[in-house]
């Protein structure tokens, strides 16, 4: 299935920059899913109620309006572009949950997807069926993650805005241990690995993961999108957010201050400058151990998380090792947190590690 699915990349070789082949390809792929699990659930409520209206309207997950199937767009012959726009905008008015997640990327853009391929990318998911009797959720979300390292492989750069390598987040999930009731965010989720992972750590120890309460922000829109399908292929329940963590933390209590969480994960953008005035002018008194320079926001995230953290809490952040040394206000910040004992351990890791930066990195606890 997953080399099967990476094939779909082929199509789009040569008019498509390849950090754009998981725009089309993952919407694609969520539609085709979405769609093939509504036939399956209708199929199940017609033989069961024997009523056409409730088979329709009742007891799906997700409800596809009438001529917005994959089927019903297969059937196009022309302007297959425009229509498939326009069948994915009323699935979202049916879905208000899918509001720019499934409806963000244009297929009639013509100057990059010419109406030729999209026909030929529509077949190639047509080949295969993905309905839950036809594919698990976890192994579709396996193959959805799958898909995601790839992109960040052929991506270079730009793959490590949205690309954790998963034994970093296998690391830093094994050590922080969520157990069932627990309470697990994300400030920095990208396309939501780190939360993935915490749900199967409870599943595969045989506990409940529906019991596990999963958040993340995430300020690309684009990744907020490819973070929510994920969470949805493997059929997880999950509050993600799209914005700024820093100026506009979106996780708040009924009175305002920051909502608090049992374990906060996170591979925020290393050395983000131009976040000093948003920590100076904060109103949630979450930099009480400084201010980080205008250069580096590394402190700042940490300050945030411990922030965001229950009095027992367990953190873990992956950030690149000049946080360990520079000195200045970061120093002094560092300082301050040292000597309130609140730093468990750091994990040295390799360099070349991470697709952004052949620097190395290091886990904090």
């Amino acid at each position: 299935l997953e080399q099967y699915l990476w094939k779909a990349a082929d199509i789009l070789r040569g008019p498509i920059e390849v950090s754009e082949y998981k725009n089309y390809i993952l919407t694609l792929l969520f539609y085709r899913r979405l769609s093939d699990v509504y036939v399956e659930e209708y199929q199940e409520n017609l033989r069961k109620y024997g009523d056409e209206s409730i088979a329709r309207e009742k007891f799906h997950r997700f409800v596809i309006p009438e001529k917005c199937l994959w089927e019903d767009t297969r059937q196009i012959g022309t302007g297959v572009g425009e229509k498939l726009n326009e069948a994915l905008d009323n699935i979202t008015k049916a879905n208000p949950e899918l509001e720019g997640v499934i409806n963000r990327t244009d297929f009639n853009d013509k100057e990059r997807l010419s109406e030729e391929r999209l026909i030929k990318l529509i077949e190639h998911f047509s080949r295969i069926k993905l309905g839950n009797q036809n594919v698990d959720p976890d192994v579709l979300g396996q193959a959805y993650e799958y898909l995601i390292k790839q992109f960040a492989d052929t991506a270079g750069k730009k793959g490590g805005e949205f690309y954790t390598p998963k034994e970093v987040v296998r690391t830093m999930v094994k050590i922080l241990d969520p157990h069932e009731k627990n309470k697990v965010y994300d400030p920095a989720c990208g396309s939501g690995g780190m939360l993935v992972e915490g749900y199967y750590h409870i599943k595969n120890k045989r506990k409940d993961p529906r019991k596990l309460f999963l958040y993340g922000q995430e300020i690309n829109v684009f990744t907020w999108a490819i973070a929510k399908m994920n969470v949805l292929l493997h059929d997880m329940e999950a509050r993600l957010h799209q914005g700024d963590t820093f100026s506009n933390p979106k996780f708040l209590g009924n009175d305002g201050s920051l909502s608090k969480f049992d374990i906060v994960l996170a591979n925020p953008m290393w050395n983000q400058d131009g976040y000093k005035s948003a920590m100076e002018n904060d109103r949630f008194n979450r930099f009480t151990y400084g201010i980080a320079p205008d250069s580096s926001a590394d402190w700042g995230w940490i300050q945030h998380m411990l922030a965001s953290l229950k009095l027992n809490g367990r953190m873990g952040i992956v950030l690149d090792n000049g946080v360990l040394f520079r000195g200045g206000a970061e120093g002094k910040i560092r300082k301050r947190v040292i000597e309130k004992d609140l730093i468990e351990c750091v994990i040295a890791l390799p360099e070349k590690l991470f697709y952004n930066t052949g620097a190395p990195g290091c886990v904090s606890i």
